[in-house]
């Protein structure tokens, strides 16, 4: 939800601030007033491209600027700043750290729709249907989903395997020699996992024994020996505690020095129990020598690591096999596949019968809310086709596809076919309504949804937008009177003319007597005290309708 927008030198805005209602919120004003330029800052908010051209004549960047309460905030919400240069650079942070465009688009864009009429690639594009559907569904659409998900990329791994293990049966007569010289060559040698690292760390104290064993000899003769450490710490420990009958802080220090003489007379007994460990033995050394020698020549033809030897002998031995096992492998790769895309089918029919199952209600709703809208018999209906196995994908095994009925008993058809900008609008706000708290957009902002409408159909989409403000932030651009007395808030949008005789757009929230004036100039052009009686009358209507 955006709880405070500020704009600085977009388009013909020079500075403007707007805190959206939590719910229904509308912006109104003359034709070119300028409302454009704030949705267009509504856009560079959620992450939008950018453009140059946005900023305001003799300014050298805009500002963006906003305060969003999204999923998981804190009570300081997330902060977005963006700037754009007129030299076409650009800058965003968020929450007070640098962050990417996609960044922003991926941790704002997806809670902020913005309908314009203009704006309806998401609901014209078909491969969004079956994701609109899918939500409105719920929980048991997405079980499925991720169900069918798992089994399609098991059968994708199936097949994988099978193309692999036909093409080692498939090894040219070279290729099958090389793989037998190199099963052969790493066989005899028959390295295990980790053995060359285990060497590595063995063959220096075999190598260095007899220097290890005199060391140890030397460091205990040091401590444990005649006038040894032992000694001289025990004649100094006796000596203070003899002494502190005389002063008790010596008696401490005693303590210290008889705990470090436990600690040095065992390091002591352990020395002695290394050296007797430790041996030196020309011959093992020379067995290690020689292992080390070997693995390490495999790691030279094979490398550069071991973990590259043992996996190139296990794809040798995978070719010889296939070369010589009368096409086992290929028979089990191939039924394994068999098995995994039966286990598919089972799981896009599910998939299928879910949404088979709602989407019928989801067309009956939509269309409730259409003929509430004042689109007479028109409706929507979704197609559902199930596409060749070569064309599933991630989305499902069919087609979902919104048709669109002009009316009763005529024939339906694609949506961005057949609809108009201002059908399309309504059919969109339909269905806004219809998805309610399942759709993940928690700001709705509408551009001209009222296009062409008016009479009967205004009252009614006033009705409908206050009702999905119920479930949603909404923010309208509109030129309907009956749309801007539903609001909770109201900003009036007006062009002056600013210093230098530069045009320049401000935006203020208006209320009591400025907001009749402006819903009285909506209804007839004008303020006379005939228009101003109506709007009092039609806000006191919609003020009373929402206690």
């Amino acid at each position: 939800m955006i709880d405070e927008l500020r704009v600085r030198d977009v388009a013909l805005i020079r500075d403007a601030v707007i805190e959206p209602a939590p719910g229904l919120t509308v912006l109104t004003g003359e034709t070119g007033a300028g409302k454009t330029a704030l949705l267009s800052s509504i856009k560079l908010l959620v992450g939008e491209r950018a453009d140059a051209g946005m900023v305001r004549e003799g300014a050298s960047s805009l500002e963006v600027e906003g305060r969003l309460f999204l999923l998981g905030d804190d009570e300081d919400g997330t902060v977005v700043r963006r700037r754009v240069g007129a030299d076409g650079r650009g800058r965003v942070e968020l929450c007070g750290h640098l962050a990417s465009v996609r960044e922003l688009a991926e941790r704002v864009g997806s809670t902020v729709d913005l309908c314009g009429q203009h704006e309806h690639q998401r609901l014209l594009s078909v491969q969004t249907h079956v994701e609109l559907l899918d939500s409105w569904i719920g929980a048991p659409a997405a079980e499925a989903l991720e169900a069918y998900r798992d089994a399609l990329d098991a059968a994708a791994e199936a097949a994988g395997e099978l193309e692999r293990v036909r093409e080692m049966g498939r090894a040219t007569g070279e290729r099958l020699d090389e793989a037998a010289f190199v099963l052969r060559r790493i066989d005899e040698v028959d390295p295990r996992e980790g053995e060359l690292e285990e060497l590595e760390a063995q063959l220096p104290r075999v190598e260095h024994g007899e220097a290890l064993m005199a060391a140890a000899a030397l460091a205990r003769e040091r401590l444990s020996g005649d006038d040894g450490a032992c000694d001289a710490l025990g004649e100094a420990v006796r000596a203070l505690e003899d002494a502190a009958r005389y002063d008790a802080r010596l008696s401490g220090w005693a303590q210290t020095l008889e705990s470090s003489l436990i600690d040095i007379e065992d390091v002591s007994a352990e020395l002695r129990d290394y050296a007797d460990e430790v041996d030196f033995d020309p011959e093992e050394l020379d067995r290690l020598q020689t292992r080390l020698a070997a693995l390490e020549g495999l790691r030279r033809a094979y490398g550069p690591g071991m973990a590259d030897v043992l996996r190139r002998r296990a794809e040798a031995r995978e070719v010889v096999a296939a070369a010589s096992d009368g096409g086992e492998l290929e028979r089990r790769a191939a039924e394994e596949l068999r098995r995994r895309e039966a286990a598919l089918a089972e799981a896009a029919d599910a998939l299928d019968a879910v949404r088979a199952e709602a989407a019928p209600r989801l067309a009956a709703a939509v269309s409730e809310q259409m003929a509430f809208l004042e689109m007479g018999s028109a409706g929507l209906e979704v197609a559902q086709e199930r596409l060749p196995r070569a064309e599933w994908t991630r989305r499902g095994p069919s087609r979902v596809e919104f048709l669109y009925r002009p009316g009763a008993g005529l024939t339906a058809r694609p949506l961005r076919r057949i609809a108009s900008g201002g059908e399309v609008s309504r059919v969109m706000l339909a269905l806004k309504v219809v998805l309610g708290e399942a759709d993940s957009c928690e700001t709705l902002v509408f551009d001209e949804v009222d296009a062409g409408v008016g009479g009967a159909t205004a009252v009614a989409l006033a009705s409908v937008l206050a009702r999905l403000a119920q479930t949603h932030q909404v923010v309208v651009v509109t030129h309907l009177a009956q749309v801007a007395v539903a609001a909770e808030r109201h900003y009036l949008v007006e062009k002056h003319e600013g210093a230098g005789g530069v045009p320049e757009t401000t935006l203020a929230p208006i209320s009591g007597e400025e907001r009749v004036a402006e819903v009285a100039r909506m209804l007839s052009g004008d303020t006379g005290a005939a228009s101003r009686d109506l709007a009092r009358e039609m806000l006191a209507e919609r003020a009373g309708a929402r206690r």
